[in-house]
This record gives C-alpha cells, sequence and structure tokens, in this order.
C-alpha cells in the first residue's frame, strides 16, 4: 500500500489580497488527488495565526482575534521534523508535513517571507524561492531585472512614501516629466489589482497615489497605453520551463480591477487567445526569458499588453497565480493538454525535485585547522 503524500495548502495571510488567497485554496483543494494526497489545509488569519481546524470557514468569519477557542499552530524552523505544532494546553501535537502548497498572493505570502520559513525548515514547497518571490513581488525591482535583459517593457516611475511625503509637488513634476496621461498607479508589493487606479489628470493621480501607499511604501506609477489587449501566458517548470498557450482577458471595466476580476464577473476571457502562430511563439519564448530572468521555479503566469500594431510588452509576472475556478493559470494549461489535477501533481513533483536538488548541496566546510577555536 502507497503511503499518501502528507500536504499542507496555506491560504488566507496578511495581505490586502487574502479572500483571494481563501477561494484559491478551497479550489485547490477540492481538485488535489485524494488517493494521492492526505491534504492538510493551513490557514493563516489576517492577525497573523496559524490554524488547521476549520480552515476555511474560520478565515472567511474573521475576527479571529476576539475568537479564543482558535488553537494557534506554529511551524518549527527544526530542519529535520517538518512539523506543524499544536499548541493547546502546552501540548505539542505533531502534524507532520512531507511538502507544502502555498497560495498566498501578496505580503508575507508571495515576497519571499514565507519561503524563508520553509527554507529554515528544509521543507519543500511549491513555487518559487526566496529570492525569486521577492524579486517577483516588487514590481520596481522586476522592471529593472527586465529592463537588463533587455525585455520591452511601458515607461514608468517610481516614488517612496517618505519623498511623496517631504515634496508632493517635486514628485508630481518628475512623474509628469517623464509620463504622458493617463497613467497607472499601483503598489510595488502586491497583486490581483488591489489598490490600483487610473488617473487621467493630476488630481486623480494624487489621489491615486495617496490610495496605493496605503498598502505599501512604495508605489509605481505606468505610463497608460491605448488600444491594447491583454495576454497572459503561464510557465511552468524549474530550470528548463514550459510555457501554455496564451489568453486572452477582456475587461469590462476600464481595466482589469479587482472588482472586475472577483466580483462583478463580467470579464470575457478568450482561451486560448487568437494570435498567429509567430506571436504565439513570440509570447510562449518571453514568457520563458523573464521566467528564467528572475530566477523562478515551479510555477508563473506571465502577463503582456498587446499593442494594435502586434507589438509585445512585458507588463508583469506573478509567482503565486491564483487557483480559483475563474483563475487563467489553470485554465491556460488546461487548453495547453494539461487538465487540473494533473497540473497539481507536476507542480507538487516541481517542488519535491527542487528540494532534493537542494539537499545535495554541502551546508558545511571544514577547515584544515581549528583557527576558530
Amino acid at each position: 500500500m502507497t503511503t499518501k503524500l502528507r500536504v499542507g495548502v496555506i491560504m488566507g495571510g496578511r495581505s490586502g489580497e487574502h479572500e483571494v488567497s481563501i477561494i484559491s485554496g478551497q479550489s485547490l483543494i477540492k481538485a488535489l488527488d485524494k488517493n494521492k494526497y492526505e491534504i492538510i489545509p493551513i490557514g493563516i488569519t489576517k492577525s497573523g495565526k496559524w490554524i488547521t481546524d476549520n480552515v476555511i470557514n474560520t478565515l472567511k468569519a474573521g475576527s479571529d482575534n476576539d475568537n479564543k477557542e482558535l488553537t494557534e499552530k506554529i511551524l518549527t524552523p527544526q530542519p529535520h521534523t517538518h512539523q506543524l505544532m499544536a499548541l493547546n494546553e502546552q501540548k505539542m501535537t505533531n502534524l507532520g508535513l512531507d511538502v507544502v502548497f502555498p497560495v498566498l498572493h501578496g505580503t508575507y505570502g508571495e515576497d519571499g517571507s514565507i519561503q524563508g520559513l520553509f527554507e529554515l525548515a528544509n521543507l519543500p514547497y511549491v513555487g518559487a524561492g526566496v529570492l525569486g518571490s521577492a524579486v517577483g513581488m516588487d514590481k520596481v525591482i522586476m522592471k529593472k531585472i527586465f529592463a537588463w535583459f533587455d525585455l520591452p517593457q511601458v515607461s514608468y516611475a517610481d516614488i517612496l512614501k517618505t519623498d511623496w511625503l517631504e515634496d508632493q509637488d517635486k514628485k508630481i513634476k518628475l512623474i509628469e516629466e517623464v509620463l504622458a496621461y493617463p497613467v497607472f498607479i499601483k503598489p510595488a508589493n502586491l497583486g490581483s489589482s488591489v489598490g490600483i487606479n487610473k488617473a487621467k489628470n493630476k488630481n486623480e493621480l494624487i489621489k491615486a497615489i495617496d490610495i496605493a501607499f496605503d498598502y505599501d511604501r512604495k508605489v509605481i506609477i505606468e505610463e497608460g497605453l491605448e488600444d491594447i489587449r491583454e495576454i497572459e501566458c503561464a510557465v511552468l517548470g524549474n530550470d528548463q520551463p514550459k510555457a501554455s498557450l496564451p489568453g486572452e482577458v477582456k475587461p469590462s471595466d476600464e481595466f482589469y480591477s479587482y472588482q472586475d476580476k472577483y466580483i462583478d464577473g463580467k470579464t470575457q476571457f478568450e482561451i486560448p487567445a487568437k494570435l498567429d502562430n509567430k506571436l504565439v511563439n513570440e509570447i510562449q519564448e518571453m514568457s520563458v526569458k523573464a521566467f528564467q530572468a528572475l530566477d523562478l521555479s515551479g510555477m508563473a503566469r506571465v502577463d503582456f499588453f498587446l499593442t494594435k500594431d502586434n507589438e509585445l510588452i512585458l507588463n508583469e509576472v506573478n509567482t503565486i497565480p491564483g487557483f480559483t475556478k475563474i483563475s487563467m493559470y489553470p485554465k491556460l494549461w488546461g487548453v495547453s493538454g494539461l487538465k487540473y489535477e494533473k497540473l497539481l501533481d507536476k507542480l507538487i513533483n516541481f517542488a519535491l525535485e527542487k528540494h532534493k536538488q537542494k539537499n545535495e548541496l554541502k551546508t558545511s566546510y571544514k577547515p584544515k585547522s581549528d583557527w576558530y577555536k
């Protein structure tokens, strides 16, 4: 009898994308093969508590600070046990894990923070490592790396909150010197279109920047493009990644907003996108190049703009793409011949493969003399 892998599905988190993460986790748990995996749902509440009891309902209910019945857990950084320990009446209950699948979108889940904890615990995990997660999350650093690899991008500017508070007029003047309206204003380290707004003039720009600074200390302002198509491509793998067929997002709003993505449900998708073979190949090649430029692993969704002249412009990379029922990442692989359940199998296998390679490396060095004593 084959022993099932114990898979921890981690969702929620201290992020503006908390609610999206819950739905991604719910979808993932439903799709994982119960004959192969023992699934352990793990929730992180908005205040940062780790829980394993009635996870989805508890996270959806919120107000965890007032819930004294929640049994809090901790992931031990001890590198050999892979234990999630329950703190219950001073007793430690072992909930050992073989691999974790984080669907934590945004800060403290997609930015390298939790990946660092997994590394300390020597625990296999799905997705990019600490470095790839961190640079993939920060849109400003991401764009600087893309520029180094000569990947085409829109013009942009970035500002820190301290500089904004010191002299708003100066910053507005600098932005208007390099960018033409309309512009898009985004928190540098967030996704799911949280905190994003479009500005067509100076007053709208100031208001949008203030909103973005509610979510991050750094804000990016990108020049808007007219008459564009939004194209997305999914990448899968470690050192030799593959790209899916691309799909097209057709927002019902002025842009693909949070409301449009998850609430109104009016966005239309064309999967696969109606593109000629040459353009499909170009999108796939650029997706893999962006994936490798950021030193990613496991999975990523790469987003593009396509102009009316068929010029391809790289927008950004999402290292933990959504896994909701409407999410593009699993849908793109579906039309590329890889069903949802098999996609999850591959992602788990890539996590175990990466972990095995890392554990074959030396972590100590024997000097020729005991000079340090």
